[in-house]
């Protein structure tokens, strides 16, 4: 889902030549902030002007101290030498200066007391006070900003990232990682990669779909003892029919039958009990020890033959949607879904990702619930055509685990395009849903 990007934004100026003399660009940080709340029209700007007057002047000001340092250009490591500062604190503070755009400057700029102290560093070497006192106006107006607008300056990133999107990327990350770890460890387990398969096959009766589920919890590790580690697979759907979820045999799942596809998983080979409540198959996974070296890979396949109607009511514009649900905190999430070219022809998917701790497992078609959807950057990748396309760098045995079951099963590869929504650190309990418009009779 897209992330906003942010438009109209004015560049920066070139920075002050310090040879011709510079004197306060702006006053204090009430000043500056004052600059971006007036405008032509008599209006207040947005904050994000207010955003971009503090980062036009932190560039400039900036830029006219580094461009008084003798000896320039500086990259890092000199300019860290000629202040007696760290590298670090340099990189950070010249790749935010040579930023365009205003808002990357507030993004990427080291924070309030780092740049004090890097301009004390700059006085002590004697650079003009005049540069020094409008460059700590500066700061002390990114610091006003940071405490008044945002709180901190993790909230301030969090806002950058609605107007650039390569902060927000990176916003994302981080926090959905700290949020992984902290779950991890409160549930007591987590998998390295996550993977749940769906292939779509037209059944034999030309009026439903047959639905193939390959389940992976790849690295799989319980990290203290006797922790329940479960899953499930569901129908959310208006069938009369019931439920029969079957192995790739055509056998009827339950109580232990097995449902693992025992070449693709790991020693010690994990067991997996089974049992069907209404339209729910859970899956809990026996204990298998816990810590670093009781790591394992367990690879499922479950098979629902004519689970779902290939069309919908006409005028209906009911959507035909598959999901994951990120039930174990994993590194990785990979959904793709496989569809034959008799399934949905002509039809893409879209993403929707939704928040579950309220209300649960969502139907897509009950729009009540779109105030649930996680506005994220997550995307759906084409794929193309046949099991080659499938390929995956962390999970080399998954193309091959695509060929087993469509053997299985005796349908040709070639006929089934491919969609993937990979995710990195998956927020736990969210559903991720691609869903098609079905053709409606």
């Amino acid at each position: 889902m897209a992330g906003k990007t942010k438009a109209n934004m004015d560049r920066p100026p070139e920075p002050p030549n310090p040879e011709e003399g510079t004197g306060k660009a702006l006053g204090g940080p009430a000043e500056v902030l004052a600059a971006g709340n007036s405008s032509d029209d008599g209006e207040d700007r947005s904050l994000e002007a207010r955003i971009a007057v503090v980062g036009n002047s932190l560039s400039n000001t900036l830029n006219a101290v580094i461009d008084a340092v003798p000896g320039g250009p500086h990259g890092p490591q000199l300019l860290a030498e000629k202040l007696g500062v760290d590298k670090v604190l340099t990189s950070r503070t010249l790749k935010a200066a040579r930023q365009r755009d205003p808002v990357a400057i507030a993004h990427l700029a080291p924070g309030p007391e780092p740049l004090r102290r890097l301009l004390r560093a700059a006085r002590k070497r004697g650079l003009p006070e005049d540069l020094i006192l409008s460059a700590m106006d500066a700061v002390d107006a990114f610091d006003h900003l940071i405490r008044q607008e945002a709180g901190d300056r993790g909230s301030l990133d969090a806002i950058l990232s609605a107007w650039l999107p390569e902060a927000r990327e990176q916003f994302e990350i981080r926090r959905k990682q700290a949020a992984h770890r902290a779950m991890s460890e409160l549930k007591g387990a987590s998998v390295g990669t996550s993977l749940a398969t769906v292939i779509l096959h037209p059944s034999e009766d030309g009026k439903h779909i047959d639905i193939l589920w390959l389940f992976g919890f790849l690295e799989l590790q319980r990290l203290r003892p006797k922790v329940t580690v479960k899953f499930a697979s569901r129908r959310i759907a208006e069938i009369d029919r019931p439920r029969q979820p079957a192995s790739l045999e055509g056998e009827p799942i339950e109580g232990l039958n097995s449902v693992r596809l025992d070449p693709f998983c790991d020693a010690p080979t994990a067991e997996v009990r089974a049992a069907k409540a209404g339209e729910v198959m859970h899956y809990t996974i026996a204990d298998h020890g816990f810590g670093p070296h009781r790591k394992v890979d367990l690879v499922l396949a479950e098979c629902n033959f004519a689970e779902i109607s290939r069309t919908v009511p006409k005028g209906s514009g009911r959507l035909g949607y598959y999901f994951a649900e990120v039930s174990v905190p994993a590194r990785r999430l990979l959904f793709d879904v496989l569809v034959h070219e008799d399934v949905y022809p002509g039809r893409e998917p879209s993403l929707s990702i939704y928040d579950t701790t309220l209300d649960g497992v969502a139907d897509v078609n009950d729009r009540s619930r779109d105030i649930d959807k996680l506005d994220m950057m997550e995307r759906i990748q084409p794929l193309g055509r046949g099991a080659d396309t499938l390929r995956v760098a962390e999970t080399p045995q998954y193309v091959g685990m695509i060929r087993h079951v469509l053997g299985a099963m005796k349908w040709n590869d070639q006929k089934f395009r491919g969609y993937r929504c990979r995710i990195d650190y998956p927020i736990y309990g969210s559903q991720v849903v691609m869903a098609f418009q079905p053709p409606e009779e």
